[in-house]
């Protein structure tokens, strides 16, 4: 197949998968232009992109009656891009509160049996994250222990921002589960 498409190309001639594949690959960096420009980094606008691809996937004949595939795609790329950017703003106003929340909470004073839940509670933790699959392992520990941005995590592991999401959600669930065992 040739890179040039244009409003002349006969979409007839693919299946629905063939033009998305193909149309992802004629306008590829174009789409990801879009969505940089709307101020997301190169890699999240590349993840972006890549969703997009995967949501596109499950239903490839939706491109088949668009004008301008081109346009479609973009403005696509562009209000997942928004959708991200909100769930982002919403989680950091979300944890803000919490975090805001959890340090206004007075210390109690510690009791002889308090180092005891410490140390029970640590190798709880301890034993939850050995549990976890290897990614979803990596993935928790660059975040709470080295301190890595989920961007950062996505580019270092070479996974998409929405899959580091994923797999922080679940590691978190799986540890909050072990220590509610131990109350």
């Amino acid at each position: 197949m040739s890179s040039a498409w244009n409003a002349t190309t006969d979409n007839s001639q693919f299946d629905g998968n063939e033009l998305l594949n193909h149309a992802i690959e004629v306008y590829y960096h174009d789409v990801a232009r879009a969505v940089g420009r709307r101020g997301l980094t190169q890699g999240s606008a590349l993840d972006i992109v890549h969703d997009l691809y995967v949501k596109l996937a499950a239903q490839p004949d939706v491109l088949r009656d668009k004008r301008s595939i081109k346009a479609f795609l973009c403005r696509a790329a562009i209000n997942l891009g928004i959708d991200r950017r909100r769930r982002e703003q919403f989680e950091a106003r979300l944890f803000a509160s919490m975090d805001h929340e959890v340090q206004d909470i007075a210390a109690e004073t510690a009791s002889p049996d308090y180092r005891i839940d410490v140390k029970a509670r640590i190798r709880i933790l301890k034993e939850a994250i050995a549990e976890l699959p290897v990614r979803r392992r990596a993935v928790f520990i660059l975040h709470r222990l080295h301190h890595y941005t989920p961007d950062e995590i996505a580019a270092h592991l070479r996974i998409s921002r929405n899959m580091v999401d994923r797999h922080l959600r679940r590691a978190l669930a799986h540890c909050l589960d072990h220590l509610v065992e131990l109350g």
